[in-house]
């Protein structure tokens, strides 16, 4: 099946040239390009447009959940009728397996994992190895391994209609791909017995599919809603994909195990050796539970660890990742390239030291290791043609995409149209990116209240980025004895409390906030026309060019839009920042002259950001209930209705939501458990 695009917009600005130039370069074969693209310019619908020209499966990768569900979100609108999967870790706590030294002390690994993104992941991988028009939104956790596509593709069972199984079998076969055979608590990842009726509910399904004999001849297959049983469709056959990543067929099994007793005959006599006899008896007691568990039920309690010896890697091999399920010529886009990139690199070795203590301390076997991320190196060898994605993009993907010709931002001339870069500079709006004003430390503060003042009195907002906590909290308070609505914003806010902060500056409660890392708020605030950046000179992290041209595009939304910068000297990262964003701003100058374009100011409903007055709302709604005076019956209609309610959230990737239903649902079955022990 083919990708189609579904938008009521057509490409405009600079838009048609960006697509044309990343089609061409990918039809080219060019292993790497870059997306230099500038906010709200309209990268996503250009990444779109180019996967409905080139016809590949996309893997989308993301630096956070929350970009990752909201990228996954659009895609889905864009591309109705193709496969769209999200694809992230599926805890929503979590909770390494870590031994700390000092305290001798154990941490077992702890999770709680979101079955709704578990059904997700499942989706993802079952889709790719059955169709291509598939696109997968992930976060970097898409590098850790998952267990091997061909194991997972080999346990697969295929059923069609007037074929010869044995019931008994069939329950079999499903167990050898981690089905559970459960005829009361029918669920994902379930299967149930009913006479001649086999129950298979999929764990990358809604729906569960039934199959129905006579004798042992396969009669009829159909597709059954969970909540209702109806019948939705009748089938010729069935693929039914494990319930698990990690499953292994059975002859490798048994090698697996005997690899596993032979590294701990090796790990035992190695701490025995060394005189230590409490890790030998600790690695000894607890490979020895895994191995049995591993025995019995081809599954056990952090099975990923001994992922090496499962899929018959040697040691250091790189493990099975979700690249893997993707066929050999698919596209790969690295979304906001300059923080992702950086992220994947460090994986692999923040898991290596994590796993060190517990090696050498005899919690774990020295296969562990190799249950881990990809490490970059491999990541690089794994893509076949990658576009980076950017409004900073970093030195790493300008010269993997010129081969080294351009290795920084400043490097890009206004006029340039330099191969492998594709420059997407004009928005929509017509906004240009800010003006700049470097102005003097010396009694900033004097000049700042005036430009805020200047700005309050146009009914726009203010955003003021500091250096540390204690200079935010004690600005907004010196801000604020000047009669200024004001409060600052740093990590230690909650973030359902940054929400509210960031709603009220939009209101208007607020007309100035005041913080340190404003570009990881992941703002978009369209009242905002000026930008303060106090000590914009001081070298490091929060003030480099990216981070500085990524706080100045705070201001791109309106169009009176400036940035003034409070420093004592014009630091090489100032420079580089205030030459970039006049380069831009040149470029967007000269087409909307071209074209007679008046900038307008980005418009957009405040309701956007309130999720946290929903889920407020939501939280309200127990409390406004006497749960002890509620009836059982009454109690357990409530329990079914917000889990609906919660599924509905989650399918809509609304987490944070379905996270609080979720909660009031465990208050509920709680009070229903006591009143079954009375």
């Amino acid at each position: 099946m083919e990708f189609k695009l579904k938008s009521l917009f057509k490409p405009t600005g600079d838009q048609p040239q960006a697509i044309k130039q990343l089609v061409e370069g990918f039809f080219k074969n060019q292993k790497f390009q870059t997306l230099l693209g500038v906010t709200g310019s309209g990268k996503t619908f250009t990444m779109a447009n180019v996967i409905a020209e080139v016809q590949k499966p996309t893997l989308i990768i993301s630096h956070n959940k929350t970009l990752a569900a909201q990228l996954a979100s659009e895609f889905q609108q864009f591309f109705p009728e193709n496969a769209v999967h999200y694809f992230v870790s599926y805890y929503d706590y979590y909770q390494p397996e870590a031994y700390i030294l000092k305290t001798d002390t154990y941490i077992a690994k702890e999770a709680t994992i979101n079955e709704e993104i578990e059904r997700l992941r499942h989706a993802a991988t079952s889709s790719l190895l059955t169709r291509r028009d598939v696109i997968i939104v992930a976060s970097v956790s898409c590098l850790y391994g998952i267990g091997s596509p061909q194991d997972y593709d080999f346990l697969s069972v295929e059923i069609k209609k007037g074929d010869t199984w044995v019931p008994e079998k069939l329950v079999r076969v499903l167990s050898a791909a981690q089905y559970q055979r459960n005829d009361y608590d029918f669920f994902r990842g379930k299967i149930r017995v009913r006479g001649e009726v086999v129950d298979v509910f999929p764990p990358y399904s809604e729906t569960y599919f039934r199959i129905r004999f006579w004798g042992n001849l396969v009669e009829e297959i159909s597709e059954n809603d969970y909540l209702t049983g109806k019948k939705i469709a009748v089938l010729d056959g069935v693929k039914i994909y494990p319930a698990k990543h990690w499953v292994t067929p059975e002859e490798k099994l048994k090698k697996a195990i005997e690899a596993i007793r032979e590294e701990l005959e090796e790990r035992v006599a190695y701490f025995k050796k060394e005189g230590k006899l409490l890790e030998a008896e600790r690695i000894y007691q607890r490979t020895m539970f895994d191995l049995e568990m591993l025995q019995e039920t081809g599954y056990c309690s952090g099975i990923e660890n001994y992922s090496r010896h499962l899929e018959g890697r040697a040691p250091g091999e790189p493990p099975f990742s979700l690249i893997d399920y993707f066929p050999s010529d698919y596209l790969i886009f690295i979304d906001e390239s300059h923080m992702t990139i950086p992220q994947i690199r460090a994986m692999a070795e923040g898991d290596r030291a994590r796993k060190k203590s517990l090696i050498d301390y005899g919690f774990r076997l020295p296969s562990a290791y190799d249950n881990r991320p990809l490490n970059f190196d491999e990541f690089l060898k794994r893509i076949n043609q990658a576009i980076f994605v950017s409004a900073t993009p970093g030195s790493f993907e300008l010269s993997q995409s010129t081969g080294g010709k351009i290795t920084h931002i400043y490097q890009l001339s206004s006029g340039q149209k330099v191969e492998n870069i594709a420059q997407q500079l004009i928005r929509p709006t017509g906004i240009l990116d800010p003006e700049i004003e470097v102005k003097s430390m010396e009694n900033f503060t004097q000049d700042l209240i005036l430009q805020i003042k200047e700005r309050v009195a146009k009914k726009q907002r203010v955003l003021v980025t500091t250096l540390t906590k204690r200079m935010a909290e004690d600005l907004a308070e010196f801000l604020k004895g000047e009669g200024i609505k004001v409060h600052y914003l740093h990590s230690e806010i909650e973030t359902l409390k940054r929400i509210d902060i960031l709603t009220k500056l939009r209101k208007g409660v607020y007309d100035v906030l005041v913080g340190i890392n404003l570009l990881r708020e992941g703002l978009d605030l369209p009242e905002v026309s000026l930008v303060a950046i106090i000590d914009a000179d001081k070298e490091g992290y929060l003030r480099s060019e990216t981070a500085l041209i990524q706080v100045m595009g705070r201001a791109a939304r309106h169009k009176e839009g400036k940035v003034i910068m409070y420093a004592d000297r014009i630091s090489k990262a100032m420079e580089v920042a205030i030459k970039e964003t006049q380069r831009r701003r040149a470029i967007q100058e000269e087409y909307n002259r071209k074209y007679n374009i008046i900038p307008q100011t980005v418009q957009k409903e405040i309701y956007d950001i309130l999720e946290e007055e929903i889920i407020a709302e939501e939280k309200e709604k127990l409390k406004a209930v006497e749960i002890q005076k509620i009836p059982n019956l009454e109690l357990k209609h409530l329990i079914n209705v917000l889990e609906n309610e919660m599924e509905i959230y989650a399918q809509n990737l609304e987490f944070e939501k379905a996270a609080v239903v979720r909660d009031q649902i465990i208050e509920l079955k709680k009070e229903l458990d006591l009143r079954k022990i009375k």
